[in-house]
């Protein structure tokens, strides 16, 4: 398959345009402008025809969408310790948000109590991706059954400056606060500013959220 001329079939101009809005971070032209279904029913193909252990090696990618179809040919694997290790792999190579959050390996979930001290070493990482995929990780698998006080500590101790840290912190605060209110809510006083504020307005925007948490909520911005 000659991967290149593939993902450039697919393009469409107008969404790579609007995709270089939203991703002002990556250089423009590294933007082919293919959709999420496309590029996920590529990477099924990839791993259908054999042809995805090769694609994975081939580090670093020159692309948006490779980095995204590695991300989502990651996500189809099954055995838990291969995920991980595949993770690893990729990882300090991950430049941006989206790629960052759309890389969501499924059976994660089902090894939660093996995943969660990986995810406190990657939220100590200085690559600030990696950081971001940790916090997220604890989003999407720690605020239910598996939620646990400490958690919070762990994201509120960060001090970083980099942006989209300071916006997983908050995304991942305000879903707490739709999910361990009693637990979550004293916290957010003593947070940072530019922090406190953006869980606010999270929260606020949330329709998890109640009307009543969020009108204590705004007495804090």
């Amino acid at each position: 398959m000659n991967l290149t001329a593939e993902l450039h079939a697919l393009r469409d101009e107008r969404y790579a345009a609007f995709q270089r809005r939203l991703i002002p971070t990556l250089p423009p032209a590294s933007i082919v402008g293919v959709r999420t279904p496309a590029l996920r029913a590529l990477a099924r193909r990839l791993v259908e025809e054999g042809e995805a252990e090769a694609f994975l090696k081939a580090l670093p990618h020159s692309t948006f969408e490779e980095n995204q179809l590695h991300a989502f040919i990651i996500a189809l694997e099954r055995d838990f310790d291969r995920c991980l290790a595949r993770v690893e792999a990729f990882l300090p190579h991950v430049d941006n948000w989206a790629t960052c959050d759309q890389l969501s390996p499924a059976c994660f979930g089902r090894h939660r109590a093996a995943l969660l001290p990986h995810l406190r070493r990657w939220m100590d990482s200085d690559r600030e991706y990696t950081v971001r995929f940790g916090i997220g990780m604890l989003l999407r698998h720690f605020l239910d059954a598996d939620f646990r006080t400490e958690h919070l500590g762990w994201v509120t101790a960060l001090r970083r400056d980099e942006y989209y840290i300071t916006m997983m912190q908050a995304w991942y605060l305000a879903t707490a606060l739709a999910k361990q209110w009693d637990a979550t809510r004293p916290l957010v006083a003593t947070l940072p500013e530019p922090l406190r504020r953006m869980t606010v307005r999270k929260a606020c925007e949330s329709f998890r959220v109640s009307d009543a948490h969020k009108a204590e909520l705004r007495q804090l911005q």
